[in-house]
């Protein structure tokens, strides 16, 4: 089984059918879908809808399969979010996407959400790395930004695209973490989205390193394509697909091993056991 932890949802998905048709193109089984992005984030057209209608939505389209898990992309930083967070878990969201576009992960007003989010047991995604936007926004998304989170008891939450370009600094704070757990003084779990992200020729480098580096990543990867529902990059998926393979390939990883980076670790990534 192949699962995908990293497909937005934009508003203008119309077709189940089709999307269904082209991710089955790429043996994908299903994955993490992302609603429409909030109303502030930045270079989008204005007027997206409210929080509500967002949750209403990404509902609407989890019913395309029963391995599809909704996400809801949430701004911690708006007054009314703790009031989101309880709507968005009771219509039924399994997981939180956040991506600092204009402040910092460990941002006073976001701390309570996180902290809302883990005591529901929920994961958070949160953007990582160099940010495709329309303005200035690299300095909100250096991996060792999440140390901020060390304290919040119970969380999981992925850094994506294993924060390029700052992949050794992502892999810098995932040992520091797992140190920290050992010692009793981080009581939650980071996973790495390995979504690119990375180009084509930096690709090799990275998954190389993450699982030669000498850490406990096995149970801590996660496969994702990131592209759109409305129109899903077959041939991106495949390109990402092929190209993982031979590099896992060379570096001799496991069938069990696989099993996880493609599935089970997004199963337990989602469900928290």
């Amino acid at each position: 089984m192949i699962l995908d932890c990293h497909i937005h949802l934009f508003g203008k998905e119309d077709n189940k059918e089709e999307f269904l048709k082209r991710v089955g193109q790429c043996d994908i089984d299903g994955g993490v879908l992302i609603s429409i992005p909030p109303r502030d984030f930045g270079g989008l057209e204005p007027g997206m809808p409210g929080a509500k209608k967002r949750v209403e939505h990404l509902m609407q389209w989890a019913e395309v399969g029963e391995n599809f898990y909704p996400f809801f992309w949430i701004d911690p930083t708006e007054p009314d979010a703790l009031e989101q967070v309880e709507f968005a878990i009771s219509k039924g969201v399994k997981g939180f996407k956040v991506i600092c576009f204009d402040f910092y992960p460990g941002d006073e007003r976001a701390m309570p959400v996180y902290t809302a989010i883990a005591k529901h047991n929920k994961p958070i995604l949160f953007h990582s790395g160099i940010l495709w936007d329309i303005g200035p926004s690299a300095m909100y998304n250096h991996p060792g930004g999440w140390e901020n989170l060390m304290g919040i008891e119970g969380l999981r939450f992925a850094l994506a695209h294993i924060s390029w370009p700052w992949c050794d600094e992502c892999l810098a704070v995932y040992g520091k973490l797992e140190n920290a757990t050992r010692r009793g003084a981080f009581k939650g779990e980071m996973f790495i989205d390995i979504s690119p992200g990375t180009p084509p020729i930096y690709r090799r480098d990275a998954l190389t390193k993450i699982f030669t580096i000498g850490y406990n990543v096995t149970d801590n990867v996660l496969f994702g394509v990131d592209t759109v529902a409305g129109n899903y990059d077959v041939g991106r998926a495949l390109g990402i697909l092929e190209r993982d393979s031979k590099i896992y390939s060379d570096i001799c990883l496991s069938e069990e091993t696989l099993a996880k980076i493609y599935s089970l670790n997004l199963r337990r990534f989602i469900e928290g056991h």
